[in-house]
This record gives C-alpha cells, structure tokens and sequence, in this order.
C-alpha cells in the first residue's frame, strides 16, 4: 500500500472519531437538556410549583424550560471566545462537565412541599446553568467534525453534531418511557422523574473519554501556529468575540433569522405537543412514543439533506426544506387536533422529515459563513441567538396562544410566521461552498 494510500486511511479514521465524537457529546449534552422539557410537561408543575395552582404551575414550568434558552447566548458568547483562544475541543469538554453536573443536582432537588421557595429557585439556577452550558457546547461540536472533514464532505460530516438533537430527543423519551412502565403513576411523580436525571453522570464520562481520545481540530493548530509567528501584541490581545461583531454582524444575524423556524417548530413538536395532548386525556406514554418516531425520521433525514448539499449546495436545500416545513403547518394542526393516535403520529412524521432537511446541512453551512480566527464566536452567537428568540420560550407562547384563542390554529399561525423570517434569512445568505463539477 502507497504511503499516500495509507495516510488517506488514517484521515478517514480520524474523520470518523470525531465525528463520533460530536455526536456523542451533542447527543448526551441535548439528552440532558431535552429531559427537562420532558419533566417541565409531565411532572415539575405539581413537584416544584404546587404551591400556586395547577393552571398556573404549569405555565410557570414551561417558563423555567425557557430559562435555559435565555441563557444560551451566555454560553455561546462565553465559549465562543475562549473557544477561539484555546481551542475547540477543550471547550466542548468543559461544556459537558457543565451540564453534567448540573443535570444530575436537578435529579436530586428537593420539590416545593419540602424546601418550600428555595426549591423553585434552586430549580431555576440550575436550569441557567444547563442553559449556558449547551449554548456553549454547539460551537464545539459542529466545529470539532467540520474543520476536521474534506470541504466535499463536510455537510455530511457536519450533520453528525446536528443528529445529536434528534438523537436525543429518542434517548431521552426511551428513558422515561422505561421509568414510567417500571414504576406506579405515584411513584414516577414522587421519584421516578429523577433517574433521567441522575443518569446524566454519563455525559461526565463522555466528556473525558473525548478529551483523551479526540484531538484539536487541523484548522485551529494552523491558525495557532500563523498567530505565534506574529510579532504584533495588540493582535494577540484582540476579543474574537469583539472581532466577529465587528466584521461579521450581518452573518450573525443571518444564522440567527436561519435556525428560528427550527428552533419554533421543533420544540412545539417535542414540548408542546406532549402537554397539549395529554391535557386532552391522550396517553403519556402514547405521546412519548409519537414524539420519538417524528424524532426517528428527524434523525435519518439530517444526515441525507446535509449530504446532498455536499453535492448541490447548501442554500438550494435549506430554501426547499424551509418551504416544506413552513406548508407542513397545515397537516401537523389539523392531524393534531384528532387526538388520534395515526394522525397525530402522521401529523409529527411530516415536519419531524422536514426540520431535518432544513437542519442538516446548517452546521456545514455556519462553519463556512465565518473565518478561523472568529469561527466558535461568530457560530455560536448566531445559532443561540436564534435559540432565545425562536426556541427558548415556544411551549410558553404556544401554550398562551391556545389558552387565549382556544384554537390550535394560533399556534400554527405563530410557527408560520417564524418560518417566513427563516425564509428570508435564508434567501439573503451566500452560500460559501461550491460543489466540485
């Protein structure tokens, strides 16, 4: 075997580590994140909100899974400068003790009947907490595989850290779905709920596992070795954070506006969809398992869409899969509304394959919006941007939505209006990345 043979093994081997890598920490770190939407829906308005009434208690739950999304940005913006400093990898591994850690004390909370106010707000804190943490985490991930994948690839590779969302979204569902069946309606609420929780010293595992076995990204070790040949100090000193505000404002912005839709209309597929259903005297296992099948799809559609924008581009795809989902609405409120169980798994089946066609090929796309030296920053703060403002308080304004119109209809007006500001987004962005003819 030629000695040129043999080193393109060894990159493919090392491509597909790390993007094992990013899979399993985006992965492992939503799983953390998703499960409280989970709890928010099913069990943390009586446990730690009892004491303000069960309409209310609920609202204030969908609140607090909010938090976290407020505080995304903090991470995004922290982890994105010192990401940019001292490199993708270490970053990502300390995002992940992050949540971990975080997670687990969620486990062992005491609820309001015990420690009264101080629950809530320890609730809360720690929620900040989670919120920080996978806000800087997405910059790790999709940066980890993209700038260590060939350009003709790198959609496809990069889709690995955007499976990890949907992946997640199943992990998690599985999880609760054994814990509910293994255990009493009573005891799932008093103490079952918390060993999803508690099961999040995995993720601290994984984290280290990658800081031994993955190594930095090609693209950041060169942009190191250019800026320790630099003589200028002011250079050294400059914010990668402050530089990617100054020179790429309009891209932020344009990330932001691409990822809202998704942001929108997945966490009412995955949040509300659960809440509104069960409130309606559907099954919480039913649900669990519809949301999970919608997420299946999700999960094998990423990597397709993202791969054929290794072939046609990425703007051409996203623009279809942003069309599709946005017209979607339709089947998804009014299969939806049926509250049974084949129309409402084909109603989640549908914008469950057309998110992911829209998402696939984002992190491909991000990495290529932004140079090196401000890539962490530049991504980060667009993705996270859009997170706060689409995600972040979905279920609460879906909720409200229907609880002042009394129609399911509103909701889908609100995930439509959404997607038009992604379309527009999307049309108004270069796509950087030129398909080898």
């Amino acid at each position: 075997m030629s000695t040129a043979a043999t080193r393109t093994g060894v990159e493919k081997r090392q491509v597909r580590k790390v993007a094992a890598a990013a899979l399993t920490a985006s992965t492992l770190e939503w799983y953390d994140f998703y499960i409280y939407g989970t709890a928010a829906a099913l069990v943390f308005g009586p446990h730690f909100f009892s004491g303000i009434g069960a309409a209310a208690g609920t609202l204030a739950a969908m609140a607090t899974f909010g938090v976290g999304f407020i505080f995304r940005p903090v991470g995004g913006l922290l982890f994105g400068h010192f990401g940019d400093r001292l490199g993708r990898k270490r970053l990502l591994v300390i995002a992940m003790m992050l949540m971990g850690i975080s997670t687990f004390l969620i486990g062992l909370l005491p609820g309001y009947a015990t420690i009264g106010i101080a629950s809530p707000l320890l609730l809360v804190l720690l929620r900040v907490l989670q919120g920080v943490a996978v806000g800087g985490q997405y910059g790790g991930a999709i940066l980890l595989v993209t700038e260590s994948a060939p350009a003709h690839r790198r959609g496809f590779y990069g889709s690995f850290a955007h499976i990890g969302p949907s992946l997640a979204v199943i992990v998690s569902n599985v999880v609760f779905l054994v814990v509910a069946n293994l255990v009493s309606p009573a005891a799932f609420a008093s103490w079952g709920w918390r060993i999803p929780f508690l099961l999040s010293a995995i993720v601290i595992a994984a984290g280290l596992l990658i800081q031994l076995r993955v190594t930095e990204t090609a693209d950041f070790q060169r942009l190191r070795e250019e800026q320790a040949a630099k003589t200028s100090e002011p250079e050294k000193r400059r914010s990668p954070l402050l530089v990617a505000l100054r020179t790429h404002p309009k891209e932020i912005l344009q990330a932001g506006g691409m990822i809202l839709l998704v942001q929108v209309y997945y966490y009412i597929l995955i949040v509300f969809s659960i809440s509104y259903t069960t409130s309606r005297g559907t099954s919480k296992s039913e649900i669990l398992i519809l949301v999970l099948l919608s997420s299946a799809v999700t999960v094998v559609s990423i990597p397709l869409f993202a791969a054929l924008s290794d072939r046609i581009g990425r703007k051409k795809v996203i623009i279809a899969a942003t069309v599709l989902s946005i017209a979607s609405v339709i089947p998804f409120v009014t299969l939806l509304e049926t509250l049974q169980t084949v129309p409402t798994l084909i109603g989640l089946l549908i914008p469950g394959l057309a998110l992911g066609a829209m998402y696939g090929p984002m992190a491909a796309f991000y990495s290529e919006m932004f140079s090196t030296g401000v890539r962490y920053s530049g991504a980060s703060t667009g993705y996270q941007l859009g997170a706060v403002v689409g995600g972040g308080f979905a279920p609460l304004i879906a909720s409200a939505l229907l609880e002042g119109t009394g129609s399911l209809w509103a909701v889908g007006g609100y995930i439509i209006a959404a997607g038009v500001l992604s379309l527009l987004a999307v049309a108004t962005t270069k796509d950087r990345y030129r398909p080898a003819r």
